[in-house]
């Protein structure tokens, strides 16, 4: 008689706990089940036409590197500039790739911008227009 008053009380608790956990994992299913589905539309989007290509490749670049790196190059002469010494190297490095052909620095300028998500090599072509 005494078990039973003491065993209801401890097997209420424990089929309650494992309740909670049956629905915590079924919970937890559905997420993973819901992002699948997300996922799945969106790839069907993109077959069909609906989903611009910027996003697509927004999401394909996640974890990429690419962006810090061409920062980094980019701001390379920036700081070299401050560091005695240097400042002479930054400067034949510039000239050496003012001589370059043009064609090589639009190009250089195309890959930096489309790195940074600026679009069309036809704005980078109006600003490198004719010279007068």
């Amino acid at each position: 008689m005494v078990w039973q008053l003491l065993a209801k009380p401890l097997l209420d608790v424990a089929a309650q706990g494992v309740k909670s956990f049956a629905a915590n994992k079924a919970a937890k299913n559905e997420l993973k089940l819901t992002e699948i589905k997300a996922v799945a539309k969106h790839k069907q989007d993109q077959i069909d036409g609906k989903v611009k290509w910027e996003a697509s490749a927004v999401d394909q670049m996640k974890g990429s590197i690419k962006d810090e790196v061409s920062l980094f190059v980019l701001l390379l002469p920036a700081v070299l500039s401050f560091i005695p010494g240097m400042t002479e190297y930054v400067k034949q490095g510039f000239i050496a790739l003012q001589e370059t052909p043009v064609y090589y620095q639009h190009l250089l300028y195309i890959a930096i911008s489309a790195s940074f998500g600026i679009k069309g090599a036809s704005g980078a072509m109006k600003l490198f227009g004719k010279k007068k």
